[in-house]
């Protein structure tokens, strides 16, 4: 069995948005107990990631090292179209994951104690991001 699912989050700006609970929530409404969950983000210009949901200042010092590997300065970068985070936003995604898998047990992800599911957003402006679901198993 297979099942499709699409959710926006709505982000303000660059940094990390965790939806681990909006993924376990539609998880728990499904037929499928076991099984793989794959994640895909719809854009060139955020990513996926799996990171510590314990501690804020991990996803603080994320941000600011990405920031420092990937600048926002025109000078480095051709496409500039959209504005001085266009480029280093697309960077950003490739250094990045567009998608995840993870496993699921009795309709649960199987992450550690400390992980979570993270939206990376590498755009300075609001932005509205979509991620599908894909569950497919028994």
């Amino acid at each position: 069995m297979q099942i499709f699912y699409e959710f926006n989050i709505k982000t303000k700006g660059q940094g990390l948005y965790n939806f681990t609970k909006e993924t376990i929530d539609w998880l728990k409404k499904q037929k499928i107990n076991n099984g793989i969950l794959n994640l895909n983000i719809l854009h060139t210009s955020a990513s996926l990631t799996i990171q510590e949901n314990a501690d804020s200042d991990v996803l603080y010092d994320i941000k600011n090292f990405f920031d420092k590997l990937v600048p926002m300065n025109n000078d480095l970068y051709k496409h500039t179209t959209e504005g001085i985070d266009d480029m280093p936003a697309h960077l950003k995604s490739m250094l990045t994951n567009n998608q995840l898998t993870l496993s699921v047990k009795n309709k649960k992800m199987i992450l550690g104690k400390w992980q979570g599911l993270y939206l990376f957003e590498h755009r300075l402006e609001n932005q509205n991001r979509t991620i599908s679901h894909h569950l497919m198993g028994d």
